[in-house]
């Protein structure tokens, strides 16, 4: 995605890590462990910097990747990782899309950044992957609005292992306080529904990382 040098913003330090800072990250970590649902504090390439037990524990099925492993950095895990669509539902027009066309906006606002040029060598090193951010997104987002993009408020399926839950969706919840937002973090929450009881369908293959998106066929 083009972008002019001179308008880019550099991407946000961390405000120092003052004792009061300190004790206040102590304390939200204790409170994020409280919470019942899987929530997770990333900062703005989606580094994860925090989560709760209900967040291991949704993405615990998730195979060894060498750099996209939910835990580490929740971008990655949502386009590359092979397992993704096993938890995610509905992946590519429901998580890999808007995923994306967030990308593409922190791509504009820091695209300096390291951490989010390596994200776009990868993109561009998979041909599926690559049409979908060139050609499917913009197509995407002129079909379907604005306001899918957003995480806030959107609600989005997802295929939790504990049983209790099952194939459900969630709220995606984005809160965040003024001292993580001094510190360049988001907050997310999924908030689970109660599923529908529905009988239960064969197991779908999981797909490679190199053919998860069909959303764009890929280049001949």
């Amino acid at each position: 995605m083009a972008f002019q040098a001179g308008g880019q913003r550099p991407a946000p330090r961390p405000a120092p890590a003052t004792p009061e800072v300190q004790a206040y990250l102590q304390d939200y970590t204790a409170l994020l462990e409280a919470v019942p649902f899987p929530s997770l504090v990333v900062d703005h390439r989606w580094d994860v910097v925090l989560t709760n037990g209900a967040f291991r524990t949704l993405f615990r099925g998730a195979g060894p990747h060498p750099t996209a492993m939910p835990g580490d950095n929740f971008l990655r895990f949502v386009l590359f990782h092979p397992d993704a669509s096993a938890v995610l539902g509905e992946h590519e027009s429901s998580w890999c899309l808007p995923m994306l066309a967030h990308f593409a906006a922190a791509l504009e606002r820091y695209g300096h950044d390291p951490g989010l040029q390596a994200v776009r060598r990868d993109i561009a090193q998979d041909p599926i992957m690559e049409a979908a951010y060139r050609q499917g997104l913009p197509h995407w987002i002129r079909a379907v609005g604005a306001e899918a993009v957003e995480h806030d408020g959107a609600v989005r399926p997802l295929h939790h292992p504990d049983p209790r839950w099952g194939t459900t969706h969630c709220r995606v919840v984005v809160e965040t306080p003024r001292v993580l937002e001094e510190l360049g973090c988001t907050r997310l929450t999924l908030v689970l529904r109660e599923p529908r009881r529905t009988p239960p369908r064969a197991a779908r293959p999981r797909r490679t990382a190199a053919a998860h998106l069909r959303v764009v066929p890929a280049p001949e």
